[in-house]
């Protein structure tokens, strides 16, 4: 998973989160309210901005465009923007202040949320600028994200004149996808949109239901679908907090998936997040049930943090290793950073390679001698291709995430990592194990990848091995006996 080559607009209420953190160790005489002994203070770009910086964490680019006032509010957002890599086309007006939240915290919990904000629609004056930042800036993107607070750049003017639609418009034209956050009852403004991804809240009022009552299944599925046909909206991503997700499109039934399970810390801009992993990822061409898994593992990442703080590509890479069902399976540009972490932490690394196809005694003494030769043990696992090459087209007789399931689970491998090619030349070249290790039916000289070790400083190691062990033999035994187990 990468994004460097991904652009995304993100069109919206732009605002500036500011956090005030302390200790209370008692009452106010003066009133019974807390007294905070105040520690630190600092800001953070928030709502729109906040997209836009959950998209640079992940490694993709991003384009701001959205309306800050002429104020102190606004200098500290335009800052921290620049601070945090994030191109941005504000439009400053006089008529109307930055949106500022003044978040106040102790002992890890919100005492008090201080709001500073004027909701008013774009003038004349200010829609054009906006629009014409957008379709400036539209054509090299591969989404667009609408961040919809309420606060204005994307309600219509007195004139009927909508930026929502106009962007909606013209990102159809061009080919280019668009996701909504949405805000309120008003959703005619998203009509065209490829996504909206409302929470709970937002789904019930724009559903006109109370919130507190509880739909089932059938029902949720047939309200959802009333959305998209009352406001020609192709998908419907809702975002149910502790319960998980639920994508709703015009394809395919409903697809329900769990919440990542993490500690809460604070659930601020996990809307944020979702929204921007979610356009990160189908910007770069990967299908929309994999996009929402993406999203959903970066929701339980960033609800594990006090504040509105993004998500790093690392992060959403080891979560969504966790959530599957094998995370110890990586690719290797994520292998090469845990390689590196190790590294850091003055832990030596041991690699070894084969086809592991049947698991048998003598796989489990080579992999338990390897693993007793340094700190963590990297298993490179010849893809499907790579054994058909070497072993026959009958071969192997289990897939290659199967054989990368059985591996991981075993005790002293820290890694698995597949290789195409027939040998794993390229993977120790990358890796530049400390320990390389090989059979003793081998040499030193014979060894792939040897000498690349060895210029390294690093050493190979020949394993003893198990005699009259081999998945061969295991096959020809299987076939001899027909396929029929019982047989002798």
């Amino acid at each position: 998973m990468n994004f460097d080559t991904v652009h995304v607009l993100v069109v919206g209420d732009v605002m500036l989160d500011r956090y005030i953190v302390g200790s209370v160790g008692r009452i106010s005489p003066e009133a019974p309210v807390p007294v905070l002994g105040v520690n630190k203070r600092w800001f953070a770009p928030g709502g729109a901005a906040n997209v836009a910086r959950n998209l640079v964490n992940l490694g993709a680019q991003a384009t701001l465009v959205g309306l800050s006032g002429i104020d102190e509010a606004g200098d500290d957002l335009c800052r921290s923007l620049e601070q945090a890599g994030i191109e941005h086309r504000l439009i400053s007006s006089g008529a109307r202040s930055t949106t500022c939240k003044t978040r106040v915290l102790a002992q890890g919990q919100q005492l008090l949320r201080l709001d500073e904000e004027r909701c008013m629609h774009p003038d004349a004056d200010e829609l054009d600028a906006l629009r014409q930042a957008v379709f400036d800036t539209l054509p090299d993107c591969r989404a667009v994200i609408l961040s919809d607070y309420g606060k204005g750049v994307l309600l219509e003017n007195e004139q009927g004149e909508s930026l929502c639609r106009a962007i909606i418009d013209e990102a159809r034209r061009l080919g280019i996808a668009v996701l909504v956050d949405p805000k309120g009852t008003q959703w005619g403004r998203y009509a065209g949109a490829h996504c909206v991804t409302p929470n709970r809240q937002e789904f019930a009022l724009a559903c006109g239901r109370d919130e507190h009552v509880p739909l089932d299944r059938a029902l949720r599925a047939e309200l959802a679908d009333r959305l998209r046909k009352r406001h020609a909206i192709e998908r419907v991503l809702l975002t149910r907090g502790a319960k998980g997700m639920a994508l709703f499109g015009p394809d395919a039934p409903p697809r329900y998936i769990r919440a990542a399970m993490r500690e809460v810390a604070d659930v601020s801009g996990a809307g944020d997040t979702v929204i921007a992993t979610l356009g990160a990822c189908i910007g770069s061409g990967l299908s929309w049930e994999e996009s929402m898994d993406a999203a959903n593992a970066a929701a339980g990442v960033a609800v594990g943090k006090m504040g509105t703080a993004p998500v790093s590509i690392t992060e959403l890479r080891q979560a969504l290793r966790q959530g599957a069902d094998n995370p110890k399976l990586y690719a290797l540009p994520e292998l090469l950073e845990k390689v590196e972490d190790w590294r850091r932490k003055n832990e030596s690394i041991v690699f070894t390679n084969g086809c592991f196809d049947l698991l048998h005694p003598g796989h489990i003494s080579l992999l338990r001698q390897s693993a007793a030769q340094g700190t963590h043990l990297v298993v490179g696992l010849n893809s499907d291709a790579s054994v058909r090459r070497l072993k026959g087209p009958s071969r192997p007789v289990q897939n290659e995430q199967s054989r990368a399931l059985l591996l991981s689970a075993l005790h002293g491998v820290d890694a698995v990592v597949f290789f195409d090619e027939d040998t794993p030349l390229n993977l120790v070249t990358a890796l530049r194990p400390d320990v390389l290790v090989k059979g003793s039916d081998y040499t030193v000289e014979t060894v792939v990848g040897a000498d690349v070790v060895l210029a390294s400083g690093g050493r190979v190691y020949l394993a003893d091995l198990v005699q009259g062990c081999s998945t061969t033999g295991i096959v020809r035994k299987i076939d001899a006996s027909g396929g029929n187990s019982s047989s002798r």
